[in-house]
C-alpha cells in the first residue's frame, strides 16, 4: 500500500541580525508549507539570526536574542501539526555550534550540531563555531528556562541523532557536510533514515550551480531516499549572493526546484513522495549486505504519523512527478544575480539609489546594464502584486510609504534611482561621450555631462608652482613617473567628483535625504593586474563586477544586446578598451591591453591558475609550457608569467581598499574576505626566476641538439 507523505523546504532572504524580520519570514514559511499539506518543512541554515553575521557570532546576545525568536515560532500554534527543521545557533557546555532544531507542535524533539564546519574559500565558521565531530553521539542538553516554560521539557537530545516517527526516518546534514568525502547521508541511507534535510548557506558563483545540484542528486541516487535540500536567498550583507535554488530529490531524480535568482523573501517549495519508493529503491543486495556493516543511529521516537491513511488513501492527492534541473547561462547568471544583490543592498541601506561614472567604456556600461536588470526585475515584481518589492520600491524612489505610485517600466524606475555621469577631459573622445549619453537614455538613468580640465589643471598647477617642475605626458617627452601622475590625478578627481553628485544630485531633485551608492565598475582582471588607481573612479561603496571577467562581461552584453534589447550595446562590444587618461594623438591611442602587457583572456588563465590551482611562478609556467604549446615559445611564456607575478605583487597593495565586490569567480584576488595574501610582496621572486631560467636553458641546448641531430 502507499505511504504519501508531502513535504516541504525554503528559501528564505534573512538579514544577518534581523531577529524580528527573520522570524516573521519563518513563520511565513511555515504558513505556507502547511497550507500546501506539508508534514516536514525545512528551512536555510542559522536562519534566525542570518548566516552573514560574522564576528557577531561571538556575541552572546545573538545567541539569547535567537532563542528568544525560536521561542515565539515554538509557541505559536499556528506552527503545530508539521515537523520543524530549524537553524539557529546554540551554546552548549560553553562552545557555540551551529545547530538545527527539530521540534513538533511545540516541543523540541532534538539539537542537530553541525559536525564538519565550512573553513575555507568565503568561509571562516570555525572562527565562531566548534564542529560536533562526534559521529552519532549524543548528550543531554539543558533548555534554556525560557524554552521550559514553553514546552514543558527540561533536558533534550543534543548530538547526531535521527527523528522516527510512526511511519518514517528523518535525519539531517547541514551544508558543507553534503560536500565532504564521506557526507553522513551515506550512513544514514544504509541505517534505513529515509528523509535527509539539508540546511544549508551556499553562495552564488557563475558556472557553479551544477556542482552543488550534482552533489544533491548524487546523495540518493546510489543509497535511495528523500533530500530535502533548503538554501539561503539573497544577500549577506557583505560580497556574497546566496542563491536559493531549494531541491526535492527522491532516489536521484529531481521533483521540485526553486528559483536561483528573485526578489521575493520567502519562496516554499513541495512535494507529494510516496515512501514505498524508497523502500523498492533499496530493494537490492548490495544496499542490504553494506547496511549489515553500517554504523547505527540513535532513533529518537516520536508518536506521530507523517503519512496517514486519510492521504494515502485520497484520490485527489497526486505524486509529484519528475522534472529537469533548470540552470541558467552565465550570461543570464551576470544578468540577474549582481541584480538581486544591487537590489538588497539599496533597500537594506535606505538609500536614494545608486550613482554611476559612465565612462563610454564596457565595464561601466555592464554596471549599467546590471542596475536595468535590477529595475527589470523590481517592475516585473511589483506587476506581479508583490507587496514587499512595492514597499521598497517607493521607499528607494522616494515616495512615502502611502503613496499609490507604483514603477510600470524599467525607466521609469531606474529615472527615480539611478543616476550617471560622464566626466570627460581633454582625453576624452566623443565617441565614449555619446555611447554613455546615449545607453544613459536607453536604461533611464538621470545623466549629467561634465568636463573637469579646470579641475585637473587647477591640481597640477598647484604642483609646478610649488615644486617649480612642470609633469608631462608620455607621448610628448615626459618620462613614465610624469604619465603616470597626470593619469592618476583625473582618476581621483573622478572619485572625488562622484562621491560629491552622489551626496547632492538627489537634493538637485527635490531629496533632502539619504544618499547615493556609488558603484564601481573594476572588473576581476584588471584588479588582479593592479591596473587601476589607489582610491580612483574604481573606489566606491559596492562593485557588482569586481569578480567578473572581461571576457565574461563582453559574453552579458552581447546577450543583453539582444535579450534586454539594446542595439547601443553593440557599439560598447566593438570598441576598444581605453582608459582615455592619455592625449590621443595621430600615431597613439591608449590601450587598457596595450598598457597591462596581457590581454584579458591570458589574465584569466593566468588569475585562475593562481588561485584555483594554487600555483606560485614556478609551477604556473611549467603548466603554461604545455597549456601554450605552439602559441608561445617558452621564453614568451617566462616573460609573461614574472611579469604577471611582478605587477601582481606590486601592485597587491591595492586590493587593501578595493571596492566590496559581489563575489561571481574564484580567481578573485578581494583581500578582505577571499584572498588572504600578504600586501606587501618581493616582486622578484629569484629563487623561482632562478628555476624558470634553469628549464629555459635546458629546453634550449635540448633545441640545439635535435638542430645539430637533423643538419
Amino acid at each position: 500500500m502507499p505511504h504519501y507523505i508531502t513535504v516541504a523546504t525554503c528559501s528564505l532572504n534573512q538579514w544577518a541580525l534581523d531577529f524580528e524580520g527573520n522570524r516573521d519570514r519563518i513563520l511565513q514559511s511555515i504558513r505556507l508549507a502547511k497550507d500546501k499539506g506539508a508534514r516536514l518543512r525545512v528551512g536555510p541554515e542559522l536562519e534566525i539570526p542570518g548566516y552573514g553575521c560574522l564576528d557577531h557570532f561571538l556575541e552572546n546576545d545573538v545567541y539569547l536574542h535567537s532563542w528568544e525568536m525560536y521561542a515565539q515560532i515554538l509557541s505559536n500554534e499556528a506552527t503545530y501539526g508539521i515537523v520543524l527543521d530549524i537553524g539557529m545557533p546554540i551554546i552548549h557546555k560553553n562552545h557555540r555550534y551551529n545547530c538545527r532544531v527539530l521540534s513538533y507542535n511545540g516541543e523540541i524533539l532534538l539539537i542537530r550540531p553541525k559536525i564538519f564546519l565550512a573553513n575555507d574559500g568565503n568561509y571562516r565558521e570555525m572562527r565562531y563555531f566548534t564542529p560536533w565531530l562526534k559521529a552519532r553521539y549524543v548528550e543531554d542538553y539543558v533548555l534554556p528556562r525560557i524554552i521550559q516554560h514553553i514546552t514543558g521539557e527540561t533536558i533534550v537530545k543534543f548530538g547526531d541523532a535521527v527523528i522516527s516517527t510512526l511511519d518514517t526516518v528523518i535525519g539531517a546534514e547541514t551544508c558543507e557536510e553534503l560536500f565532504t568525502p564521506h557526507a553522513p547521508h551515506i550512513d544514514m541511507c544504509l541505517d534505513g533514515i529515509e528523509i535527509i534535510t539539508n540546511s544549508s548557506g551556499s553562495h552564488h558563483e557563475l558556472r557553479k550551480l551544477d556542482v552543488r545540484m550534482g552533489l544533491i542528486t548524487e546523495a540518493t541516487r546510489k543509497c535511495g531516499g528523500i533530500y530535502l535540500y533548503s538554501n539561503q536567498k539573497g544577500c549577506d550583507g557583505d560580497r556574497l549572493y546566496y542563491d536559493g535554488c531549494s531541491l526535492i530529490v527522491v532516489n536521484g531524480n529531481v521533483l521540485a526546484q526553486g528559483k536561483q535568482f528573485s526578489l521575493d523573501d520567502v519562496e516554499v517549495i513541495t512535494a507529494t513522495i510516496d515512501l514505498e519508493d524508497v523502500r523498492s529503491y533499496r530493494a537490492v543486495i548490495s544496499h542490504g549486505l553494506q547496511s549489515r556493516v553500517s554504523p547505527v543511529y540513535e532513533r529518537i521516537h516520536v508518536p506521530v504519523e507523517l503519512s496517514p491513511d486519510s492521504m494515502n488513501f485520497d484520490l485527489k492527492v497526486e505524486p509529484t512527478v519528475e522534472r529537469q534541473i533548470h540552470y541558467f547561462k552565465p550570461e543570464e547568471e551576470i544578468a540577474y544575480g549582481p541584480a538581486c544583490w544591487l537590489w538588497d543592498y539599496v533597500r537594506r541601506c535606505r538609500g536614494s539609489g545608486f550613482f554611476l561614472p559612465l565612462s563610454g567604456g564596457i565595464d561601466s556600461c555592464a554596471t549599467a546594464v546590471i542596475v536595468h536588470s535590477m529595475c527589470r526585475l523590481v517592475v516585473q515584481a511589483c506587476a506581479r502584486g508583490e507587496e514587499q518589492v512595492i514597499k521598497d520600491a517607493r521607499a528607494v524612489a522616494g515616495f512615502p510609504a502611502d503613496s499609490s505610485w507604483i514603477p510600470a517600466t524599467p525607466q521609469e524606475f531606474a529615472n527615480k534611482m539611478f543616476h550617471t555621469c560622464y566626466m570627460g577631459t581633454n582625453n576624452s573622445s566623443k565617441e565614449t561621450r555619446s555611447r554613455a549619453k546615449q545607453l544613459a537614455e536607453k536604461v533611464g538613468s538621470f545623466h549629467v555631462d561634465l568636463n573637469m580640465d579646470s579641475i585637473v589643471t587647477t591640481i597640477v598647477n598647484v604642483f609646478e608652482v610649488t615644486t617649480g617642475q612642470k609633469p608631462v605626458y608620455k607621448v610628448f617627452g615626459g618620462s613614465n613617473i610624469e604619465n603616470l601622475a597626470l593619469q592618476n590625478i583625473q582618476a581621483r578627481v573622478r572619485m572625488v567628483l562622484a562621491y560629491l553628485f552622489a551626496q547632492l544630485l538627489p537634493w538637485t531633485r527635490g531629496r533632502n535625504c539619504g544618499g547615493l551608492l556609488v558603484l564601481g565598475s573594476a572588473n576581476v582582471d584588471e584588479q588582479l593586474r593592479g591596473y587601476l588607481t589607489k582610491y580612483d573612479n574604481s573606489s566606491a561603496d559596492i562593485n557588482p563586477i569586481g569578480s567578473i571577467s572581461k571576457v565574461d562581461l563582453i559574453r552579458f552584453i552581447k546577450w543583453a544586446e539582444v535579450n534586454f534589447e539594446m542595439p547601443i550595446l553593440r557599439e560598447f562590444v566593438d570598441a576598444t578598451p581605453t582608459a582615455e587618461l592619455e592625449p590621443i594623438t595621430d600615431s597613439h591611442v591608449q590601450s587598457d591591453e596595450a598598457d597591462m602587457g596581457f590581454t584579458y583572456e591570458e589574465l584569466g588563465i593566468l588569475g585562475r591558475l593562481r588561485k584555483i590551482e594554487k600555483c606560485g611562478p614556478y609551477s604556473m609556467f611549467i603548466k603554461l609550457l604545455h597549456l601554450w604549446q605552439g602559441k608561445k615559445t617558452p621564453r614568451e611564456t617566462a616573460e609573461k608569467v614574472e611579469s604577471f607575478f611582478y605587477f601582481y605583487s606590486i601592485n597587491r597593495h591595492k586590493q587593501t581598499v578595493s571596492t566590496p565586490s559581489y563575489h561571481a569567480e574564484q580567481y578573485s584576488p578581494d583581500d578582505h574576505r577571499f584572498d588572504l595574501r600578504p600586501f606587501l610582496i618581493d616582486p622578484r621572486f629569484p629563487w623561482a626566476r632562478h628555476k624558470i631560467d634553469q628549464v629555459l636553458n635546458k629546453l634550449d641546448s635540448n633545441e640545439r641538439i635535435d638542430t645539430m641531430t637533423v643538419d
